[in-house]
């Protein structure tokens, strides 16, 4: 069976309640789709309008499915558009999926949008639909789906054509108090969490909505070895002392299993000293190796710049000391020295499967956002792939 392009939108309701790490979690546990792309935007009256449009030219032949059809629109522009004064945009985050069967499978694990039942789906855990005498007295879908091919092709033309206008890293979407002064801060989930199905990534996001921050950006990436190894470069200098302690112990062990002599007092210490360097070499090259999927040893030129096979989700969060809030839910680097509930404590394996990255200041933020790209648009090429014309 041939592969197929679904999307979701996760609803403004459902980011501002932080239940994003939910819907991903059953999105990316229950199915057996690939990620393929994230974004997040603030739609504009013209994206809404055209998309609803869409919608409801779907249903003219139709009658029972013209009337949730609808609701959905009426839903769109009470939702998706601002309410308030100051017009502070609701935030909408768009992920692809490809796949065999993709719109079936979406619609297998998103559940039916006026069937809810009770827990089973994405919507039966953070969807309602209330009916009484045949009139809808309350609608939360949770999640927006495509239900044909032919319907998805149209509509996600139409997020692709506003893609570069409404969507990307976001900027004045969050309404502070006066004298608050936000930070935004990047996360990377590492690509253990999607190197099977797992509700891992989910989980994590979960874990940092106790932050109380706002998601401003998401960005699927595939790093290559180059861009790995700028992303990275800051910490090789810090790994040849952390790898000297390391080394010290390692080093007087090996030796005194070897030999049948009392070792000179501190020649650990010299030896650690002359191997400190080829030590952090080797480290810093799984550290790249596992980010990008290709060892940068044996790679080529031309395949250093290439996009490696490895997988991670990018996320921007934003608010009053983002990056101290996120660091702190993070957890130390190393697992077994991060306290408990922290991210790192409790998915990841070691130093360098630790569950995800973020930046450790502004300054870290605003560098390692330039050099994965955030803003930049993967959506229009997914779209342009499956639909040239």
């Amino acid at each position: 069976m041939a592969k197929e392009l679904g999307y979701v939108l996760i609803n403004p309701y459902t980011i501002r309640k932080s239940r994003t790490g939910g819907v991903i979690n059953r999105l990316l546990s229950w199915g057996r789709l690939s990620l393929v792309a994230a974004r997040m935007f603030a739609p504009s009256e013209q994206l809404v309008k055209e998309y609803a449009q869409i919608l409801v030219s779907s249903c003219r032949k139709d009658e029972k499915k013209r009337k949730i059809i609808k609701e959905i629109e009426k839903y769109l522009y009470e939702n998706y558009l601002p309410k308030d004064k100051n017009g502070f945009y609701p935030r909408v985050m768009l992920l692809l999926f490809e796949g065999e069967n993709a719109i079936e499978e979406l619609k297998r694990v998103v559940g039916h949008i006026t069937r809810v039942s009770i827990g089973e789906t994405i919507r039966g855990t953070y969807g309602d639909y209330i009916e009484e005498n045949g009139e809808i007295k309350y609608f939360e879908p949770a999640v927006l789906i495509g239900t044909t091919k032919d319907e998805v092709e149209k509509e996600l033309k139409v997020w692709a054509k506003y893609s570069a206008s409404d969507g990307g890293l976001l900027k004045n979407v969050i309404s502070y108090p006066p004298g608050t002064i936000p930070e935004r801060t990047l996360v990377l989930i590492k690509p253990d969490s999607f190197q099977e199905l797992s509700s891992r990534a989910g989980n994590i996001i979960d874990r940092f909505s106790q932050t109380g921050l706002f998601i401003v950006g998401a960005r699927v990436i595939h790093m290559g070895i180059n861009q790995a190894e700028e992303f990275y470069a800051p910490i090789k200098g810090r790994l040849a002392e952390k790898m000297k302690k390391s080394l010290i112990k390692e080093v007087r062990a090996a030796l005194e299993e070897k030999l049948d002599f009392e070792l000179p007092p501190g020649i650990e210490e010299k030896i650690a000293e002359q191997l400190k360097i080829f030590k952090a070499e080797h480290e810093f090259n799984k550290i790249v190796h596992f980010m990008t999927g290709k060892d940068p040893r044996r790679a080529t030129l031309e395949e250093r710049e290439e996009p490696g096979p490895e997988k991670c989700l990018a996320l921007v969060y934003e608010g009053e000391g983002a990056i101290a809030k996120i660091r702190r839910v993070l957890g130390e680097t190393n697992p077994a020295e991060a306290a408990p509930g922290t991210v790192r404590k409790d998915f990841g394996h070691d130093v360098i499967k630790n569950g995800a990255h973020a930046s450790d200041s502004p300054e870290s933020a605003e560098r390692e956002m330039r050099i994965i790209r955030i803003e930049e648009d993967d959506i229009t090429p997914w779209v342009k792939k499956y639909y040239p014309n």
